[in-house]
């Protein structure tokens, strides 16, 4: 958990700053690569993802340490080619799980945040799941553990397998030649973000798209189709959290509005999208009818408002590295209490995104939260020790500030004409 918290405490401001990069060379070439408050919604998903991961919460069905243990055959030693090897096998692994997470609705669900966002860019690279509580999928590493590949080995190679992912969620990078036929690409990954017909369920390779061409789930990008983003059932929502549970929940009500024990049963393992034909046709949902005239959620916003949501944004990245810098000594019991908070943190605000009503209330709870975990403590996780009081100060200030401007903007929201949102074009599918 350390290790780990420490690891990020690096990485993620290298991505923040290639996430500013592409901004930056996507005015340059006068393209727009992104929209202000999609970013702080895909970032603040990462967030999310991270304080999850760091705090253990996904539970492991089989553990490959388990694997090692019991079904080893041989004992290999960790060299350059031990690491190569097991890089490889875990990229088998991973196109087999993404394959799984987009044809089987149950799995869908930990798979639709990544695909939610209705930009491709570097910040969507880190929409990544919570919703995850259970890991099914260690016994795809049975080759590497027959061979006896060091746990050690998987704890260092698995990362960076999921790391050099990032780049390649952009636009601004056209066809790179030979390397179309060796390692996936961001043509590929546009093809595989895509909702044209034509691109669905494509190119789910991680690193060698190999895999792709080998199991016939190869599309080219193609110049006549330009692609279009996001998911068939638009999340409609920047609140990351809600975005996480909402395929889930479809199929809860599904499986306790249909009638038939069976497909009560058999929902959950079914392709994804489908449902019992009682249900879709009492409950009807919708998708995007036609992909190249659907228009992208947006909320009416403004620069002073998009100021604020970024510096909610980087104020609670602040609190994360913080948290990640001394959460050993803060201890796992008062992490879990400051990881709550910040996702609570996150939810207010991304809800003042969507303009609801009620985020007021979110952000008043979250900084009643704050300040009585100040009062409780003595200050903020043990500030005074590491940094200083006036950190304290400072998260205490800016508990009341957030609840007075989050005020101010929903007093502003509801004097306004309504909503200037764009229509979403939508078909019935039941």
């Amino acid at each position: 958990m350390e290790m780990y918290a420490q690891v990020l405490n690096y990485t993620m401001p290298i991505f923040l700053l290639l996430i500013l990069l592409e901004q930056l060379a996507g005015w340059r070439m006068g393209r727009q690569v992104s929209r202000s408050l999609d970013s702080v919604s895909s970032i603040s998903s990462g967030m999310t993802n991270v304080i999850k991961d760091v705090l253990g919460l996904t539970i492991s069905l089989l553990t490959y340490h388990w694997l090692v243990e019991h079904v080893a055959i041989f004992e290999i030693k960790a060299t350059w080619l031990t690491y190569a090897v097991t890089f490889v096998v875990i990229d088998f692994k991973g196109y087999w799980v993404h394959r799984w997470e987009h044809r089987i609705n149950l799995l869908w669900n930990r798979h639709v945040i990544h695909h939610s966002s209705e930009e491709f860019n570097l910040s969507c690279a880190l929409r990544q799941t919570v919703s995850t509580v259970f890991d099914y999928f260690a016994f795809l590493l049975l080759p590497a553990a027959l061979l006896g590949v060091p746990v050690e080995v998987i704890a260092v190679v698995a990362p960076i397998h999921l790391f050099v992912q990032f780049w390649y969620h952009t636009r601004l990078i056209g066809r790179m030649g030979f390397l179309e036929h060796i390692i996936v690409t961001p043509s590929h990954h546009r093809v595989h973000h895509a909702i044209n017909p034509i691109y669905m369920d494509r190119n789910f390779s991680q690193i060698f798209i190999v895999w792709d061409r080998l199991f016939g789930t190869f599309q080219e990008e193609l110049e006549e189709v330009p692609c279009v983003y996001g998911i068939t059932r638009p999340a409609r929502t920047w609140n990351p959290l809600k975005i996480n549970f909402q395929h889930f929940w479809l199929l809860l009500k599904d499986a306790y509005h249909t009638r038939q024990w069976k497909d009560k049963l058999r929902i959950w393992l079914m392709p994804t999208g489908w449902r019992p034909e009682d249900v879709k046709m009492r409950y009807p949902v919708y998708a995007i009818d036609r992909p190249e005239t659907y228009t992208k959620y947006d909320t009416p916003t403004s620069p002073s408002f998009n100021l604020w949501a970024w510096t909610q944004l980087m104020v609670s990245y602040g609190l994360l590295i913080y948290l990640f810098a001394f959460i050993g000594s803060i201890g796992f019991a008062l992490a879990a209490l400051y990881g709550g908070f910040l996702v609570l943190s996150i939810y207010a605000y991304t809800e003042l995104m969507d303009r609801n009503p009620l985020a007021w209330a979110f952000e008043l709870t979250k900084s009643v939260l704050g300040l009585a975990i100040i009062l409780w403590l003595g200050d903020w996780f043990g500030a005074s020790q590491h940094v200083g009081d006036w950190m304290t100060a400072l998260v205490g200030g800016y508990q009341v500030l957030s609840v007075l401007v989050v005020v101010q903007f929903s007093v502003r929201f509801r004097e306004e004409q309504p909503s200037r949102q764009s229509p979403i074009h939508e078909k019935s599918l039941g």
